[in-house]
């Protein structure tokens, strides 16, 4: 089973949920979908950050 969070509920619901324009995945675990928005702003931060 795979797992979205949805940017418009804020919430993590399974791949029969909200249109994939209007959240973030799929995800392997509920989890990972949980953590979304902080997996998404450590690689920015990363991506920023990196002088290459």
């Amino acid at each position: 089973m795979s797992w979205y969070y949805c940017l418009e509920h804020q919430q993590v619901e399974p791949e029969a949920g909200c249109p994939n324009a209007e959240r973030m995945g799929p995800y392997a675990t509920e989890a990972d979908a949980a953590a979304a928005l902080k997996t998404a702003h450590e690689r920015n931060e990363a991506f920023d950050g990196d002088d290459d």
